[in-house]
């Protein structure tokens, strides 16, 4: 294999600044707490804090570091071809609370721009989800007559302003695209001024309910009345999500441009292999985003290889300089493709809420999310608690585990940066060799529910095949819904 282009980091993360947020110590009380600081966890703690409740946010690693902040951050109402899907399969209703619970989400993300002042690059762009297959014609015509009856401008045109051919793009202007890193620094500053505490590097590891909810880090405990479980997949819940869902990753490239108008716009493919592209800047000039099919979390063996076909797909179609940044990013689809998000069980777990399953489309949907959770726990009424219902009707064959990709028969196999899992009996192995040398071993068996992990050779995690966690070199936790980070063993 040869060497992978780019830095290991993601363009948005490597060009935001900062934040310096205390990890939580000692016990506390707030009315909501919230637990994941990304889009849909600050939308809610900012919403309810602008209603004059109480809010304290914990945040497992950093702001804007994990999965809102590594997207593609389009801010748009365009989700490939979903209205006429939407249209069919839930009903008129149903589709139309989808189409305005997503453009009251755009709408408040530019009016928090506005008035706080948040400098995150953002930029009004028309989004086109294209094809080079003239069949699927007729699928994007389609589209755009349920997008138009649903209150949404959509446009069919000939084709994509592309710098290679296609057969045709279904058009929604005004719309746009932002650093979601810098958006959520930004978004968590107003938190802070509006009397909001957060707390950073304060994992937690317990969400439990005695007299009230409390959410237990490693270094003290939040009591509160509501908790918002707002981790991408719920780390905890009392009705089961993980078989609701299903892990998908994707690998994503930034390379220099030294003109920008080469890709003027938001873009994806509608057929497979998926491709989505758009531009960004930094202090040195622009780049180009793209980003490459999504595969299902821990069950591929060699997700550098991806990165390899990324590479070259891209400078195959478009004039591209050097590859500046590579990432893998990760989300959770449904089978009907809208997020759950709500209270799942207001009898048993009053106060609960939680919010996943945003099918690569978290951006708008996770800030209309947020600002439902809000009005719930502020006792107004929202029109989208039905849409987003997590104790929906779900197809209980739509989850597909997987088994670790990364067997091998001995840790001589393990050449210096890369891992593999050893079985030992019933007991898996997790083991990594460092740039030196060095091997370090621990268990490979996720600490959510005991799947056998794989190792990804790209970003150098374990990653499970079953319900999404992955886990950083030395074993711990990155994204749940595993919360305990993997013991230590010997060889």
């Amino acid at each position: 294999m040869r060497a992978l282009s780019g830095k290991p980091d993601c363009c948005w993360t490597a060009n935001a600044g900062p934040t310096a947020y205390p990890p939580l110590e000692g016990s506390i009380h707030a009315e909501t707490v919230v637990v994941g600081a990304g889009i849909v966890g600050l939308t809610a703690a900012l919403r309810l804090l602008e209603a004059g409740r109480s809010v304290i946010v914990l945040e497992g690693l950093a702001v804007g570091r994990q999965v809102t902040g590594r997207s593609t951050a389009k801010i748009t109402t365009q989700h490939r071809l979903i209205y006429r899907h939407l249209m069919d399969s839930l009903g008129r209703d149903r589709a139309h609370d989808y189409a305005t619970a997503n453009i009251t989400g755009a709408e408040q993300i530019r009016r928090w721009i506005d008035e706080r002042g948040i400098a995150c690059a953002f930029e009004q762009k028309p989004a086109y989800a294209y094809t080079q297959d003239p069949a699927i014609r007729a699928e994007i015509q389609a589209e755009a007559e349920a997008a138009r009856r649903l209150g949404l401008s959509a446009e069919v045109v000939e084709r994509a302003p592309l710098p290679f051919e296609t057969a045709g793009a279904l058009l929604f202007p005004d719309q746009a695209q932002f650093n979601p890193a810098q958006y959520l620094i930004g978004l968590a500053e107003a938190v802070r001024a509006a009397g909001g505490h957060i707390f950073e590097n304060s994992r937690a590891r317990l969400i439990g309910e005695a007299s009230r909810w409390r959410a237990v880090t490693d270094g003290g405990t939040v009591h509160a009345e509501n908790v918002v479980v707002a981790t991408n997949m719920t780390v905890k819940s009392p009705v089961g999500m993980a078989h609701r869902t299903q892990p998908r990753s994707h690998v994503a490239m930034a390379f220099r441009i030294e003109e920008p108008s080469v890709i003027d716009g938001m873009f994806i493919s509608i057929e497979e292999p998926s491709r989505s592209l758009r531009t960004g800047r930094d202090t040195d000039g622009h780049f180009l985003v793209v980003l490459g099919p999504h595969f299902r979390t821990g069950q591929d063996g060699d997700v550098a290889a991806r990165f390899v076909e990324l590479e070259d797909w891209t400078r195959a179609n478009v004039p591209v300089g050097e590859a500046l940044w590579r990432w893998c990013n990760e989300d959770y689809d449904t089978a009907d493709r809208v997020p759950y998000a709500g209270e799942p069980d207001p009898e048993k777990a009053p106060g609960f809420y939680i919010a996943t399953g945003f099918n690569a489309w978290g951006i708008s949907n996770g800030t209309a999310v947020g600002m439902m959770i809000a009005d719930r726990i502020a006792g107004r009424e929202n029109p989208w608690t039905a849409l987003y219902d997590p104790t929906r009707p779900y197809p209980e064959d739509f989850h597909k585990s997987g088994d670790s990709q990364s067997y091998v028969d001995s840790p001589d196999e393990i050449a210096p940066g890369d891992g593999g899992v050893i079985a030992r009996g019933e007991e898996k192995i997790a083991a990594w060799r460092d740039e030196g040398g060095n091997l370090h071993t621990m268990s490979a068996h996720c600490t959510h529910k005991g799947c056998t992990l794989t190792w990804n050779n790209a970003d150098r995690t374990w990653d499970c095949p079953c319900h999404g966690s992955i886990f950083a070199t030395d074993g711990s936790v990155i994204h749940g819904p595993a919360r305990v980070d993997l013991p230590k063993l010997d060889l």
